[in-house]
């Protein structure tokens, strides 16, 4: 799979997706909201919509040299939405869409918002890592084959009334404003979301993999941090069930998944405005797993549990690793220097990019078909590397060289990590 590919699936983790200006509306508007509780549904100001694009040109091991562009529609018919649409072509005959719209709410339903987003694409040349025929679920090797690979998810966000969600989905997208606490009743956004989902991978000459998943995912979140874009205090804390239930092709499966995050800001010094301390914690497994029997309950490797990639352990290849469970420790030093050249080159001034950010990461994890701390802890696979992060024109764009014992890998892609 494509690192660009992959990194078209982590819009979805961005949670503040708001412009500068998006900001002080919503937060203008929250405060009056705070003073009277009665404007609770009371109209945002007028806005304009916006257009940026973005074009770029990289090279991969699956896609040669490819070429595309990124585009995002701000204020996309309301003030906190947005349309993120990304084309890729590459000279080995190679091809990547995705599209996605950000957040949009239900006049009359306050606590809501509705996400979509679409992903197709060919890779004439794909590395992919797939088991052997008579043992589809064992240890895998290393192939490139023709591959067509697809998803489409449905969001619905439900904001809980409590915290910095009491005053509504819209006005919870702002910046914390005040302390941080770890009291979810006070502080942070805590949400619930709902997400059916249909995912497939066909690949040449691998007719016995499985092919396709269909399901739910139902996740609760806390969203703690007092900037989604650019933490520096607080954290946040999910939980995700995925379920598949089955049809006569395929098999019946559940997963879940754990993230717990947390920001400590360090003192600034004469080079750096900010320095940062970023930790996460990941612990997934399958609880459906079976093994000797001819119904497995096991998902698709491309829809299961998995290590390797842009977001974990990122010194490996996408979807490196695949088992019943697994579980990575990852630390990450972020600075934002005090020197901010961008904005008069040449191509960067032509958009706004308030700042931008070095960074140096360590991540160490394993994947294991038995679930339980020693087998999780066995052997574990590192990754390390240095990276860095712009925001550009409200969306965070970050470029890492990662290193591990077996490979070295260069992402580019969307969104932080956590």
């Amino acid at each position: 799979m494509s690192p660009f590919a992959s990194a078209t699936s982590t819009a979805e983790r961005s949670e503040d997706k708001s412009s500068a200006d998006e900001q002080m509306i919503i937060e203008s508007v929250a405060a009056s909201a705070n003073k009277n509780p009665q404007t609770n549904n009371q109209q945002l100001p007028d806005f304009e919509s916006e257009f940026v694009a973005v074009p770029f040109a990289f090279s991969t091991e699956s896609l040669s040299t490819a070429f595309g562009a990124a585009g995002v529609l701000k204020h996309a018919g309301q003030i906190q939405s947005s349309i993120l649409g990304i084309g890729v072509y590459s000279t080995n005959g190679s091809w990547i869409s995705y599209l996605r719209f950000n957040d949009y709410k239900v006049p009359t339903i306050d606590q809501w918002l509705f996400s979509a987003e679409t992903y197709q694409a060919r890779y004439k040349e794909g590395v992919y890592y797939v088991p052997g025929q008579t043992d589809i679920y064992g240890e895998t090797e290393k192939v490139v084959a023709l591959g067509d690979e697809s998803y489409t998810k449905l969001h619905a966000k439900y904001i809980l009334p409590i915290g910095r969600g009491s005053q509504g989905a819209v006005r919870s997208l702002g910046r914390a404003r005040g302390d941080i606490s770890w009291n979810p009743l006070e502080s942070g956004v805590t949400s619930v979301k709902f997400s059916p989902f249909i995912q497939s991978r066909e690949l040449e000459g691998y007719d016995y993999l499985p092919e396709e998943a269909k399901g739910l995912a139902l996740e609760l979140d806390w969203d703690n941090r007092d900037n989604g874009k650019n933490s520096t205090q607080g954290g946040q804390t999910s939980f995700k069930v995925t379920r598949d239930f089955g049809s006569g092709s395929r098999n019946s499966w559940t997963t879940w998944e754990f993230e717990q995050s947390a920001f400590v800001s360090l003192d600034s010094s004469d080079w750096f405005g900010q320095q940062i301390m970023a930790f996460n914690f990941y612990l997934a497994d399958t609880p459906t797993w079976t093994s000797g029997s001819d119904d497995l309950h096991r998902p698709p490797s491309f829809a299961g549990v998995s290590l390797g990639g842009f977001e974990r352990l990122r010194g490996y290849t996408s979807k490196r690793f695949t088992g019943r469970s697994a579980m990575l420790y990852s630390a990450e030093y972020r600075v934002q220097p005090k020197w901010q050249p961008l904005q008069e080159w040449p191509v960067f001034n032509l958009y706004d990019i308030p700042w931008w950010q070095w960074v140096a990461f360590a991540e160490a994890g394993q994947v294991s078909d038995e679930f339980s701390a020693s087998a999780l802890h066995d052997e574990l696979k590192w990754s390390a590397g240095v990276g860095a992060r712009f925001e550009v024109e409200s969306i965070v764009v970050r470029a890492e060289l990662a290193f591990s014992e077996e490979s070295n890998q260069f992402w580019i892609m969307v969104n932080q990590p956590f």
